[in-house]
């Protein structure tokens, strides 16, 4: 290995209890592409709650905006702290399902609410931890029918869909902003998964570069066109937010609103149990993303550990859930942008000396100063709504093609889409025992393994 490379090793990062930290500038350096790109989506992305967090759960926009630094700095920590090698995010499928449970008539309250995101976040990360240790996680998902696997991701599908698509909802996208949220839709969509616009991006590089920028370019044009047909106010202030930390954890905090019940505990469980199939299968999509660069970069290893990644993010809902309540931001993936840093990183060390300065500049070094500077705040402010809407509408055509590549036959087909309208619709408990159920009395199971 070359002298730089052998550097570049030595100040990989410092080792503490198992994990391996890495400090912004210090062992992670700038990409300047990846770190532009992430300032506008990275923002837009993490501020995309902000409209429910005020809406439903109870805080200003100015504690809104502090939780959701919160829930920044930690899918950070994932890198910088724990030195997982993944660009980190949400456990967005898991989002429509929590929505459906958290918005309806069961809980009345922003604190009950926030109580249950509490007993949600907790029963995961025990999971986890439990799971992760006793590496009883693999067995679990090998043993799971691949039929009751897609019929969870379907689900979230579906519920995601009804999250978007729901046109009796007074407060539905399309109702207050049809033409910005169709384009930023439509152009997010086309650039995520267009087979033709992929098949242009291989021969054309500007197509290949407008593909890069993954959901930067319809978040733009959605904003010029919410703003030429006055869908969309704009009000840029000028200045910083000193963000309201204290007030904010003193709305959500379970050691000041109260601890969730026994009752609310036990609700959640089924959604832990959904949030680990969506996590195993994120965690197993992020090493195959690698997997297949990293042969084409020997001179850097990547140190992969499941049981380590089981733990970090374990203890990052830990403390999500007690300072700033909301499952799922909490997730070990990122897909988009995972494989756009990937890429870059396997064009060699003169497009990027290390994956982790890509995923570092993605993530603005591990410190979300954005969130205090108030033009960029203001200025994404009305697109929040739209973020939210093309987020939702991305996981559910993702998640809908990755369910249906699980199906071998109608029959199949058929009780994957009967369970994940049962989990999309039902409370928690009840889905998953039909979706159980339906695998069980539907799928013949010793016809597949006949045929294997």
């Amino acid at each position: 290995m070359s002298n730089k490379g052998e550097q570049a090793e030595k100040s990989a990062g410092f080792q503490w209890l198992g994990f391996t930290a890495r400090i912004p500038f210090v062992h992670t350096r700038v990409c300047w592409p990846e770190l532009f790109q992430g300032i506008l989506i990275s923002a837009a992305t993490a501020l995309a709650l902000v409209p429910l967090l005020t809406g439903y759960f109870g805080l200003s926009f100015e504690e809104a905006i502090a939780m959701s630094f919160i829930h920044s700095f930690l899918i950070s920590a994932s890198w910088m702290i724990f030195g997982e090698p993944y660009a980190s995010g949400w456990l967005t499928p898991a989002l429509p399902f929590v929505l459906t449970l958290l918005l309806s008539d069961s809980f009345s309250s922003a604190t009950e609410r926030l109580q249950m995101m509490t007993a949600i976040s907790l029963d995961f990360a025990i999971l986890l931890a439990i799971l992760g240790v006793t590496g009883l996680g693999a067995k679990l998902i090998k043993v799971m029918p691949e039929v009751l696997k897609g019929a969870v991701i379907l689900g979230a599908a579906v519920a995601a869909f009804l999250k978007v698509f729901d046109l009796q909802a007074s407060d539905n996208i399309f109702n207050t902003h049809p033409y910005s949220a169709t384009v930023a839709i439509a152009l997010s969509l086309l650039l995520a998964f267009s087979a033709p616009m992929h098949r242009m991006a291989a021969k054309y590089p500007m197509v290949a570069r407008l593909v890069a920028l993954g959901l930067l370019p319809g978040f733009i044009l959605g904003a010029i066109v919410g703003a030429v047909t006055g869908e969309l106010k704009f009000d840029i202030q000028m200045g910083f937010f000193a963000l309201p930390m204290v007030d904010m954890f003193n709305k959500v905090s379970p050691f000041v609103i109260g601890w969730p019940s026994l009752d609310m505990f036990l609700q959640g469980i089924p959604l832990a149990l959904i949030g680990y199939i969506l996590f195993f299968g994120d965690l197993v999509t992020g090493k195959e993303v690698l997997a297949m660069v990293e042969k084409s970069r020997e001179d850097e290893k990547l140190d992969f550990n499941d049981s380590r990644t089981h733990i970090s993010v374990a203890i990052r809902n830990v403390i999500s859930a007690l300072f700033a309540p909301f499952f799922p931001t909490q997730g070990i993936l990122w897909t988009g942008i995972h494989v756009v840093i990937a890429q870059r990183w396997q064009q060699g060390r003169k497009a990027m000396n290390s994956l982790y300065d890509g995923i570092s500049s993605y993530y603005m070094m591990g410190l979300p100063f954005i969130f205090f500077i108030a033009p960029v705040v203001t200025g994404i402010k009305p697109m929040m709504p739209i973020a939210l809407a093309v987020t939702l509408a991305l996981t559910g055509f993702a998640c809908a093609y990755v369910a249906m590549s699980k199906a071998n036959n109608n029959a199949e087909r058929g009780c994957m889409m009967l369970s994940a309208v049962c989990l999309a619709v039902m409370d928690p408990w009840l889905g998953l025992i039909l979706a159980v159920l339906l695998s069980v009395f539907l799928v013949d199971f010793k016809a597949e393994a006949d045929e294997t």
